[in-house]
């Protein structure tokens, strides 16, 4: 296909753009490419749009879905194909392992180039050995693979048998959120919590990989040792009634707020002292980052990409995963910390996101890897040197 139109089509293909991290990472790409450089579409392949696909169209940029049926759906590869031929897609962006089988398979015979991006794994993770009959095979005629962080790099070399020369890291973007102290005074009245008290919290779905069972239990012992202290649990999902019911048997219903799902968690954000995550696993936290960004202070589970984002002492602590009197030592810990020094790791946090994490600079690197495609014609040449 000859790029006969100045700017780059890109379609970008995913599940759907329902809540989530991945549909966050794609509306951020998508609305933030330099518009007179660029075209951007999103597939969604599993027949819905979703609310945050509803809210791209209406930034301007064109989400449509297809239904993709159980098993290998050979239709939808023809219909992707024919999609990518009649817009005239210069990269198919592929999000996630499934959409990079269909779009793998849907780029033959289009002359688009082929990009995949890993945004996290499954816990716990565990070899496919038919993976590594098709994988290798795949990575090879892909034109650059990336990985949200070195962890999920590692996980796509052991587990899926991509060559690791072969995967690029590209760290998830945010554009950063602002702490709004008016905004915290008026949630914090709202929600009915003393102006002194020390706020720990978490912005997630309510769902087991995020085991916040784990933080409750921590969180009793803490409230032992300092009733100063409130937990506010931000979000929704299939945990919801366990958890609060684990709240009532730990006697700790009363200082645990469950707010449900909110489409603006930057107001609850306003009032956190300290942020929390006890995951099994992670990709890039988008959540995390929003923390980061505000200037709030991190403890989190040292699993997948977290790592990178927090740096144990400097910007939050790290605890091992599933270690209940460690995440609760932790806890304490900090909560007796001065306010100099939860500054201090604020704005650690903050200087670290600025230059690693944000909006600019993830979608800076993906320009840089659409860029090098548009001037290499031969598709089998890597994009990461």
């Amino acid at each position: 296909m000859s790029n006969v139109h100045q700017r780059q089509r890109i379609l970008h293909v995913t599940f759907n753009m329902g809540f989530g991290g991945t549909e966050q990472v794609i509306r951020q790409l998508v609305t933030n490419l330099p518009r007179d450089s660029y075209e951007n579409q999103i597939l969604c392949i599993d027949g819905q749009v979703g609310a945050i696909g509803e809210q791209v169209s209406a930034e301007g940029v064109e989400v449509f879905a297809l239904n993709r049926r159980a098993g290998l759906d050979l239709e939808l590869i023809r219909s992707i194909r024919s999609e990518v031929n009649q817009r005239k897609v210069d990269i198919i962006h592929c999000h996630q392992y499934t959409p990079w089988v269909y779009g793998w398979f849907a780029r033959w015979g289009t002359g688009a180039k082929l990009v995949f991006t890993e945004h996290g794994r499954f816990h716990p993770d565990h070899y496919r050995y038919k993976a590594a009959l098709i994988n290798p095979l795949m990575a090879l005629t892909t034109d650059s693979v990336v990985a949200i962080s070195k962890a999920t790099r590692e996980a796509l070399s052991r587990y899926e048998f991509i060559p690791r020369r072969k995967i690029g890291v590209i760290y998830n973007g945010i554009r950063g959120l602002d702490r709004d102290e008016a905004a915290a005074s008026a949630t914090r009245q709202a929600l009915r919590i003393p102006d002194a008290a020390f706020i720990m919290g978490t912005v997630a779905r309510l769902d087991p990989v995020k085991n916040q069972g784990m933080m409750l239990e921590a969180f009793s012992n803490v409230l032992q040792q300092n009733p100063n202290v409130w937990l506010l649990i931000v979000g929704d999902g299939p945990e919801r009634e366990r958890l609060e019911s684990q709240a009532d048997d730990l006697n700790i219903s009363h200082r645990v707020i469950f707010t449900g799902f909110q489409k603006k968690p930057e107001n609850y954000l306003n009032v956190m002292d300290l942020f929390l995550l006890s995951s099994h696993t992670e990709g890039t936290s988008m959540t995390l980052l929003e923390a980061m960004s505000m200037g709030v202070p991190i403890v989190a589970t040292a699993v997948g990409g977290t790592p990178e984002l927090v740096r144990d002492r400097q910007n939050g602590r790290l605890s091992n995963a599933g270690d209940r009197k460690a995440f609760g030592a932790v806890l304490s810990e900090i909560a007796g910390e001065s306010r100099q020094s939860l500054k201090l790791m604020a704005d650690n946090g903050q200087r670290n996101f600025e230059k690693c994490f944000s909006i600019r600079k993830m979608v800076s690197e993906y320009g840089k890897v659409y860029s090098r495609l548009k001037g290499n014609e031969d598709g089998r040449k890597k994009s990461f040197g």
